[in-house]
C-alpha cells in the first residue's frame, strides 16, 4: 500500500498542478503542528479530497465519503488507497463513526464535509448536524480548513486557463459542552462550527455565515 499511495500521489499531483495553480502551504503546517484530529473542509466538487490527501502526502489523511461513491471503480481505488471511510447517508452512523476514531488513533486525520453535499458554486451551505454528534463522541479536536476557487475548474479546463485553487486553514478548536446537547444547543453549536470556515472564505463565499465575525463563541474553544 505505500508504493501504491506514493505512486498514485505522484500521478495526482502532477496532473492537478497541471490545472491549477494550488496553495496549500496554509494548510500543510496546520496539519504539521497538529496531532491526528477532525478537519472539518468545504465541499464544492470532486477535487477537494484528492487535493487535500495528495497535497498532505506523507502525512496521514483519511475522509469520510458517501458509499456510493464506491461504485465507481476510478474512485474507489482512490479512495480506497487513501483510507476513506464509507458512510450511508441513509444508515446508522454508529460504525462509520467508531471507524473514524480508529483512524484518528492510527495517526491519521480524518476529513468531514458538514454540508453533507457538494454546494457546486463554492457558496458554503447549511452545515448538518452529525459532525457534533462524531466530534464529541470522537472527542478530538475540530480543525477548520476551506479552500476556494475549484468551483470554477470546468470553466478554466474549456479556456485552457489554470484554476487558482486556495486552501486556508484555521484554528483547531473543541466543542465544550457539559452532557449532550439539546436542540438549540446544537443549533447554536452547528452556527459556531460553520463559522469557523465561513471566516476562512472570501466574503462573497460564505453564505448564510456572512453576517457574523464568530469570535464571541459560547460553544467552542481554541486550543
Amino acid at each position: 500500500m505505500g508504493f501504491r499511495k506514493a505512486a498514485l500521489n505522484y500521478i495526482l499531483k502532477g496532473i492537478f498542478n497541471l490545472i491549477c495553480r494550488i496553495d496549500s502551504r496554509e494548510y500543510v503546517k496546520a496539519l504539521s503542528e497538529n496531532k491526528p484530529l477532525l478537519v472539518i473542509v468545504n465541499h464544492v466538487n470532486f477535487l477537494e479530497v484528492p487535493i487535500l490527501a495528495a497535497h498532505s502526502y506523507p502525512i496521514k489523511l483519511s475522509a469520510l465519503a458517501k458509499a456510493e461513491t464506491w461504485k465507481n471503480p476510478l474512485f474507489a481505488f482512490i479512495f480506497n488507497t487513501y483510507n476513506a471511510i464509507p458512510i450511508d447517508r441513509e444508515g446508522a452512523f454508529r460504525e462509520p463513526f467508531k471507524r473514524v476514531r480508529n483512524a484518528i488513533d492510527k495517526g491519521f486525520f480524518v476529513c468531514i464535509a458538514p454540508e453533507g453535499t457538494r454546494n457546486k458554486n463554492g457558496v458554503l451551505g447549511k452545515g448538518k448536524g452529525g459532525i457534533i454528534q462524531l466530534a464529541l463522541d470522537a472527542d478530538v479536536p475540530i480543525l477548520p480548513v476551506a479552500h476556494h476557487g475549484g468551483e470554477k475548474i470546468w470553466e478554466n479546463i474549456k479556456k485552457i486557463k489554470k484554476t487558482n485553487f486556495c486552501i486556508k486553514a484555521g484554528r483547531p478548536f473543541r466543542i465544550k459542552i457539559e452532557g449532550r446537547p439539546g436542540k438549540k444547543e446544537r443549533e447554536s453549536i452547528l452556527e459556531e462550527l460553520m463559522g469557523q470556515l465561513a471566516v476562512l472564505l472570501p466574503k462573497d463565499k460564505r453564505g448564510i455565515y456572512s453576517d457574523n465575525n464568530y469570535n464571541d463563541l459560547k460553544f467552542l474553544e481554541y486550543i
